[in-house]
C-alpha cells in the first residue's frame, strides 16, 4: 500500500508518501507546499493543486489520508474555511487519479500515533521520528502531521485487517 498523507493548509500544506510491506512501512520522500501568506487564496490554491498533482503523478499513491479541518474556537470560522478550500484541493486531486479517501480527526492520528489525543505537535513530530527511525534529519511541523495521518490510516487499516483475519 503506498499512502499520500495531507495536512491541509493554504499557507503551508504537509505531505508525505509512506509505503508498506508487511510489517515495514517506509517513508518515501515528505514535505512542503507553500502557497504564500501574501497571495490571493484562489492563487495559492492554484498553487497546491498544482505541486501536490506533481508529488501525486510521480509517487503514484493509491490511499490519500488526510486530516478533517479542526479550528480551535480562538482561530476563528475563517481559518477553517480555508482549511476546507485546501482540503478540497487534495480531494479533487485523488478523486482524479483514482485514488481511494480516507479522513481522520486530529484526535484520531495523536491517539493513534501519539498515544495521546491532546499530543501537542512536538510529541506527534516525536513520535513519526521513531516510529519511522527517522533520526535528527530536518522535518517540518506540517511534514511530521502529514507522516503522523498517514500512519494513523496505516494502523486503522491493519487493526481492522487483523481484526477480520
Amino acid at each position: 500500500m503506498r499512502v499520500i498523507g495531507v495536512d491541509p493548509g493554504t499557507k503551508v500544506l504537509g505531505y508525505c508518501i509512506l509505503d508498506t510491506l508487511d510489517r515495514d512501512v517506509k517513508c518515501l520522500t515528505s514535505g512542503t507546499i507553500l502557497g504564500g501568506s501574501s497571495k490571493e487564496v484562489a492563487y495559492r490554491l492554484g498553487i497546491l493543486y498544482r505541486e501536490l498533482q506533481n508529488v501525486i503523478e510521480y509517487w503514484k499513491p493509491d490511499t490519500l489520508a488526510i486530516e478533517e479541518p479542526f479550528v480551535a474556537p480562538s482561530r476563528g470560522a475563517k481559518s477553517a474555511i480555508l482549511v476546507g478550500q485546501a482540503q478540497s484541493v487534495a480531494l479533487i486531486l485523488a478523486v482524479r487519479h483514482g485514488i481511494s479517501i480516507h479522513r481522520y480527526a486530529p484526535t484520531k492520528v495523536k491517539s493513534l500515533v501519539a498515544s495521546y489525543g491532546a499530543g501537542t505537535k512536538q510529541q506527534v513530530q516525536a513520535s513519526v521520528r521513531i516510529l519511522l527511525g527517522l533520526g535528527d534529519e530536518p522535518l517540518s511541523e506540517d511534514a511530521s502531521d502529514a507522516i503522523a495521518i498517514a500512519l494513523c490510516h496505516i494502523y486503522q487499516t491493519k487493526t481492522l485487517l487483523s481484526v477480520r483475519t
